[in-house]
């Protein structure tokens, strides 16, 4: 199968237009990364305090502490996704460590796995070639199996199973490197299989396999900054507020940003034109309001048409890209949707009689 044909920028902008959307700024990048560690720290510790100063305050305040902290996790992840495009830092050094260690290690992805792997995704879009296509695939889907997927993520099963799958492969890779095994990679075809159990459609999502001893040893490196960085949050927590800090980072880690993710995945490709060669019908641009883009659309997440028409245009450029193409009347190709819960609907079906 081809590659999906790209779209056209300097068909549709104007050449000073497209300079400035393209531009990557040194300063932006890292203040989205400190926005979401800054926000997400401001209400684990509001939290704290409020249970402090009364239990029943803080039982209240606890789910929407969750829900908050899940939505940033997902927005670290958003970010790594920008360092795999190169879109954090104009310096690759820079832009390379605040997505392996800023942002990606929050919530166990690896920034150079995933670019491979992503990339594989933006060549082949909801085409049979297209690695995230098992995402899409199974949609619409009958309301009993989406509250199905809706129970397995906020009890915790969803991020139970890859996590499972995810430290078996780093127990094979510690092995191998406490044997002293010989790396393959930059001998052969480089695996990018391993270290993406968590980074499909962008940062998490379905396991992958394994498939050789680079990758496992690639998945035990990605474990070990993972748990570095849940150290640091537990420590981080004992000695300032106690241990509810940790346990909602814990808990949001385990079952909102689970949640968060998924409906993010459904959103972008689900129900769009699979095998189409309009570059515009590939993935859905969704409008978030306020509470959306706290939990489900952190970091204009939600203008992924605009992202795979272009994908050189960093995130806080996105919104600006959506404009001008509504102004050239390119929404009547695009797949535009009113909200989140307007996609639901659309991806949910009954059964047929």
């Amino acid at each position: 199968m081809p590659t999906v044909k790209a779209a056209r920028p300097t068909e549709i902008f104007a050449r000073d237009d497209w300079v400035r959307l393209t531009h990557v700024s040194p300063s932006r990048g890292l203040w989205l990364t400190l926005h979401g560690w800054l926000t997400t720290a401001v209400v684990l510790a509001g939290t704290a305090l409020l249970w402090d100063w009364h239990w029943l305050a803080g039982l209240v305040a606890f789910p929407f502490a969750i829900a908050i902290v899940g939505g940033r996790q997902l927005g670290l992840s958003i970010l790594m996704h920008e360092g795999a495009h190169g879109l954090l830092h104009p310096n690759r050094k820079v832009n390379n460590f605040a997505g392996q260690w800023l942002t990606g290690a929050a919530t166990g992805s690896d920034l150079h796995s995933y670019r491979a792997y992503h990339l594989t995704h933006h060549r082949y879009t909801q085409q049979p070639e297209d690695p995230d296509l098992a995402l899409s695939k199974p949609f619409p889907t009958t309301p009993e199996s989406m509250k199905r997927k809706v129970f397995r993520d906020l009890t915790g099963q969803t991020f139970l199973k890859q996590r499972s799958g995810q430290m078996v492969a780093a127990w094979l890779g510690l092995k191998a490197m406490l044997r002293g095994s010989p790396s393959t990679e930059g001998k052969g075809k480089r695996d990018t299989s391993a270290g993406t159990a968590l980074n499909r459609g962008g940062a998490a999502g379905v396991s992958a396999p394994v498939t050789d001893l680079d990758g496992a040893i690639r998945t035990t490196k990605t474990v070990g900054r993972f748990l570095l960085i849940q150290l640091i949050v537990l420590v981080a927590s004992l000695l300032t507020f106690g241990i509810i800090p940790f346990l909602i980072w814990t808990i949001a880690l385990a079952t909102t940003f689970q949640l968060f993710l998924r409906i993010r995945n459904i959103a972008e490709h689900a129900c769009t034109t699979t095998g189409s060669e309009d570059p515009f019908t590939h993935a859905r641009t969704t409008y978030a309001n306020l509470w959306e883009r706290t939990t489900v659309a952190p970091y204009w997440v939600n203008y992924h048409s605009e992202h795979h028409l272009f994908m050189g245009v960093p995130c806080y450029n996105l919104p600006k890209a959506h404009a001008l193409l509504l102004a050239e009347g390119m929404d009547k190709r695009m797949t535009i949707a009113s909200g989140y819960r307007d996609v639901l609907k659309q991806v949910t079906r009954p059964a047929a009689a």
